[in-house]
């Protein structure tokens, strides 16, 4: 069973930065597509980027140039947040799925069959 969890939410001023890390665990295989959505109050859950095993990373507009994605060795992705926004402010998961990512595309979430538990980020 996959399991995801995710660090490294709090609280920060605008223009600040963060560092959310997530770990996985439960899983064999090392073709799952890995990304991290973002839900604030009263809104759907928006993805934000997607990470396949090619290769190819897409990004969503709203943070395109401000966030990046990457593989810490072995089960451990980080989400890099730069030049936070309080836009930017809501509870962040960690997701997994067995996805063909096409580039330029971020699947929807119910595409991802394992979600981490989520942390919060918080920025005024």
């Amino acid at each position: 069973h996959v399991q995801l969890v995710e660090s490294g939410g709090g609280s920060v001023q605008a223009g600040g930065s963060l560092r959310l890390s997530c770990t996985a665990s439960g899983y064999t295989r090392s073709n799952y597509c890995m990304g991290w959505f973002r839900q604030a109050p009263g809104k759907e859950r928006e993805g934000l980027v997607a990470m396949g095993t090619d290769g190819i990373t897409n990004y969503a507009d709203s943070v395109k140039g401000r966030f990046t994605i990457s593989r810490d060795g072995g089960k451990t992705f980080a989400l890099q947040m730069n030049d936070l926004k309080p836009e930017d402010s809501g509870v962040y998961y960690c997701v997994a799925g067995l996805i063909d990512l096409l580039r330029g595309v971020i699947p929807r979430a119910a595409a991802f069959n394992y979600w981490g538990q989520g942390t919060q980020v918080t920025v005024s």
